[in-house]
Order: C-alpha cells, then sequence, then structure tokens
C-alpha cells in the first residue's frame, strides 16, 4: 500500500471540522452501550438511514464548532432501552422515564467526545422528542452510525449547526 493509499484511508475515517474520527465515535458509543446497558453494541457497517417515527435525542455542542450528537431509535428500541437502564419491564408508551433515559444516554456519547475534541466544550442539557416525520437537515452531517444490539438497531448522528 503506497503512502498516498494510507493517506486516503486516514483521511475518509476523521471530519477535518470536528476532528471526530469515525471509528472513536463508535468505541465511545460501544463503551456506553456497555457500561450503562449491559449490551454490546457493534457497528453495522452500514450507515443510519433517515427515517420516521423515531425517538431523538439530542446534545448540542460548542467548541471550535458548534454541532450536536444525536441517537435516536424507534418507539418500541427506546422502551427496550429504558428497560434495561432502570432494570425493569419496559414501559407501554414513550413516557418521561424513557425520554430521560435516551437523553442521558445521548449526553454520555456526548460527554465522552470531550476526549476527542480539541479545546474546551459545552454540552446542552438533552432534549428528547418523539417524531413521525423525517428529519430536516438544519445543518452538516459528519457522521451518520448505525448500529445493532441483540434488542435491535440505532443510530447516533453527528452534526454542524449554524451559530
Amino acid at each position: 500500500m503506497s503512502l498516498a493509499e494510507t493517506s486516503d484511508i486516514t483521511m475518509s475515517n476523521i471530519d477535518i471540522d470536528t476532528g471526530i474520527v469515525a471509528g472513536e465515535l463508535a468505541q465511545i458509543v460501544e463503551s456506553v452501550f456497555g457500561s450503562m446497558l449491559s449490551l454490546e453494541a457493534h457497528q453495522s457497517g452500514s450507515p443510519w438511514p433517515a427515517g420516521t417515527h423515531r425517538v431523538r435525542a439530542m446534545v448540542r455542542v460548542t467548541s471550535g464548532w458548534n454541532g450536536a450528537v444525536l441517537m435516536e431509535c424507534d418507539p418500541d428500541q427506546a422502551r427496550r432501552f429504558a428497560a434495561k437502564f432502570l432494570s425493569m419491564e419496559a414501559p407501554d408508551t414513550v413516557d418521561e422515564l424513557v425520554r430521560d433515559v435516551l437523553g442521558e444516554l445521548a449526553n454520555m456519547i456526548g460527554g465522552n467526545l470531550k476526549c476527542v475534541l480539541k479545546g474546551g466544550m459545552r454540552l446542552s442539557l438533552p432534549s428528547v422528542a418523539e417524531t413521525a416525520e423525517a428529519p430536516q437537515a438544519s445543518g452538516h452531517v459528519h457522521h451518520r452510525l448505525g448500529f445493532q444490539t441483540e434488542d435491535g438497531p440505532f443510530g447516533v448522528i453527528v452534526i454542524s449547526t449554524p451559530n
């Protein structure tokens, strides 16, 4: 493999604007899910598809760039994650507990990015919404990673947002 080929591989995995390497983001997500839910999460190899009827948790990031980390899954998956996190039966609906758990997972993923990003970084409080519509682009998508657990799929997305 030539130096040029090696550089192409390396550059395809890192986002110059954010400094986030897709492999590092995947490791963070896998670690959070392993420690908080006792679930093995594996990157699926395919980008997380845009979809409808999802529960979406988001934390905004400010550092050398403005962006957001989003975690999303379908409502049934959100309820199963909450059940694992809280060691209880899955709620019948996406209620306050489910939203709190999804917000905490997004917050932990965003917080762990502090080790990856250069300079000071601040996180907003998480916001969580259940939506029946496909998301409208509100920034540049840097990473759209799909993951699979024994309980089902979910996605983590990193975007830049306008100032």
